[in-house]
């Protein structure tokens, strides 16, 4: 560091005041003085935040990927740790991790099915998460249920990531040892819905977890694909936002088996009162339900942890129904075939896309579409016929 030698060049007088011009010199290497008050001595080198030799070892240390059958034990065990692992596969896009993912499910099979499968949606800041969390808390303390969240965030249309903060919405459930929360990215899927949800839900029974919620990013005509999958229905609505029966969507309201008017607390009971009643009369309005069942209207305050008991006594209400008259065991057998339909659908989707022929000529025609040389309509056509050309070949 260099050195400088400050002396006095002149300086003026001003009432009551003396300014003093200062000439810096920079003192050649050569002539430092040790001795003077400005030298600063160099210290100690600060050692390096990062751990050089854990990095080198960490480097030549080679990750051993599970078996399917270590998969299998763990998750059998109710090991979280490879549950993650195992639900990440399922997530993943490379083929040998899809591949590897089938193998795991088609094992666990076996062990899944015994779980109630309760679907939550609701429209962005009804209080889905802290329902959650304060519901997963009252069937641990007074149920003693092992309880599995999959929430669904919803995914960035420009960079496809999302901030999967449940968790920290959750505090309590996710420091909970009887509980597990695995937030996963939408992708883009219908409803905000991820595609992979059914597949973790099986790896989640098998872990031995007996309740899962099913958590979705907001409300609409495409959250059938939630009904697919859970054995109740549940549908969060606020009260004083508007004209209640203004937000009625008629697809959304077939499906729910319950509607639940959160945050009724405060000022705000009456109008949650006064909502109960104008979504009971437009229940009325529909056909009856498959199931034998009445959907019913509800109000509670998740945040103060009240009315909670009367919700889950109203599912497990419904439970011992559809236990009763057999729907139970039918749903599920129907979602079943539906989830191999989808599958089916989404399989010749891929591959198609995965054609380089196919791909080749689908820039072709993107071309076109663009230039008005050819309609959309046309073209999917045309690309499905090369499709089919290339498949008898």
């Amino acid at each position: 560091m260099p050195k400088y030698n400050i002396g006095y060049l002149a300086y003026f007088k001003i009432p009551q005041k003396i300014i003093f011009v200062l000439q810096f010199q920079v003192m050649p290497e050569n002539k430092k003085n040790k001795d003077s008050a400005l030298h600063v001595q160099g210290g100690i080198e600060q050692p390096s935040s990062i751990n050089e030799s854990f990095v080198r070892n960490l480097k030549k240390k080679k990750v051993r990927s599970l078996s399917i059958d270590e998969y299998l034990q763990g998750i059998l065990n109710g090991n979280r740790m490879i549950l993650s692992k195992a639900i990440t596969l399922i997530e993943s896009s490379k083929p040998e991790h899809q591949q590897l993912a089938q193998d795991i499910i088609e094992k666990c099979l076996l062990h899944a099915g015994r779980s109630f499968r309760l679907g939550i949606t609701g429209v962005p800041g009804v209080g889905k998460s802290t329902f959650i969390e304060s519901l997963g808390m009252h069937l641990i303390k007074k149920k003693n249920k092992q309880i599995a969240v999959l929430a669904i965030d919803p995914s960035s249309q420009r960079s496809k990531g999302s901030i999967l903060g449940d968790k920290t919405r959750m505090e309590d459930l996710a420091n909970n040892p009887n509980a597990f929360i695995r937030p996963s990215a939408s992708a883009g899927s219908l409803g905000g819905v991820a595609r992979k949800t059914k597949e973790s839900i099986i790896l989640c029974e098998a872990a031995g977890f007996d309740t899962i919620i099913v958590e979705t990013v907001g409300v609409g005509q495409s959250e059938t694909a939630v009904a697919s999958m859970v054995d109740f229905f549940l549908l969060l609505m606020l009260a004083g936002a508007g004209d209640e029966l203004q937000g009625i969507k008629r697809g959304i309201m077939e499906m729910a088996d319950a509607i639940l008017i959160n945050k009724a607390e405060g000022d705000n009971i009456q109008k949650a009162q006064m909502a109960k009643v104008q979504y009971e009369n437009a229940l009325h309005l529909f056909p009856p339900t498959a199931s034998g069942w009445t959907p019913l209207v509800e109000t509670c305050s998740a945040l103060h942890h009240q009315r909670i008991d009367i919700v889950w006594k109203m599912i497990e209400n419904y439970h011992q129904l559809v236990k009763t008259n057999g729907y139970f065991d039918t749903n599920r057998q129907n979602q079943s075939v539906q989830i191999m339909q989808e599958t089916i659908n989404q399989k010749l989707m891929d591959h198609c896309n995965l054609n380089k022929e196919i791909q080749a000529y689908q820039e072709k025609l993107k071309k076109d579409i663009l230039k008005n040389k050819i309609s959309s309509y046309i073209a999917a056509q045309k690309l499905l016929d090369k499709y089919f050309e290339l498949l008898e070949k």
